[in-house]
């Protein structure tokens, strides 16, 4: 891939490139009722719950948290109150990125044009890409498509307002589920799986592995 150039570069956000926290959120929460292996248990629930309250259709993203973290607490004995999803849903903008982020970005993007496509609100997502030391060419966030990845119709937005093909990008995220695995069905060829031990490595989906973002130059030749 390194002799291909694309028109841009495409991210996800939360978990590639700002460092997600939910785990942690939810360990300040409930870290005092649940004993070790119960709140791995939890952590685990409230993401598989936040995958599945977003298959549907669009909702804010307050909403997906408040479901989500309602149905963890209720599959795990513990008492739900509204104020806990709040809280967690105030902390998203406040989330930095990983520390490979800056340098490696700011790299890339004095050469190829940077896109943002995030499972996010618009109130949210600039004070996180703010974070990331580069600059974006365009944030295009799930409000905007009213669809949240990995619906087909999260990314069929962004290429409609790029003007471009799944041809023309290089995809880059860390998880398959949200990302990767739509993006091979969609036929974006060119994709980047940054291994932030979230997921399991799967080949069938055709990318190439990076450590971190410190490695996404020289995938381009850079």
């Amino acid at each position: 891939m390194a002799s291909f150039r694309p028109k841009y570069i495409t991210f996800d956000c939360y978990g590639t490139l700002t460092n997600f926290q939910m785990a942690e959120a939810a360990r300040d929460l409930y870290g005092s009722r649940l004993d070790e292996p119960r709140m791995q248990e939890f952590i685990k629930n409230f993401a598989a719950y936040r995958l599945d309250e977003i298959l549907g259709d669009w909702k804010p993203y307050a909403d997906v948290i408040y479901s989500a973290l309602e149905r963890a607490c209720k599959r795990n004995g513990v008492a739900f109150s509204p104020d806990d999803a709040r809280m967690v849903y105030e902390r998203v903008p406040t989330w930095g990125p990983h520390a490979d982020v800056p340098a490696g970005l700011a790299k890339v993007a004095r050469e190829i044009p940077l896109v943002v496509l995030s499972n996010a609100m618009n109130a949210q997502i600039m004070s996180n890409v703010e974070k990331l030391g580069a600059p974006f060419h365009a944030v295009y966030t799930a409000e905007q498509a009213q669809a949240y990845k990995p619906r087909f119709r999260a990314f069929e937005y962004m290429f409609d307002m790029l003007g471009c093909g799944p041809q023309d990008i290089l995809h880059c995220s860390s998880s398959f589920r949200y990302d990767l695995m739509s993006a091979h069905d969609l036929g974006i060829k060119n994709k980047v799986w940054v291994n932030r031990g979230h997921e399991p490595a799967n080949p069938y989906y055709g990318y190439v592995e990076i450590a971190d973002i410190s490695g996404l130059p020289g995938v381009v030749g850079l």
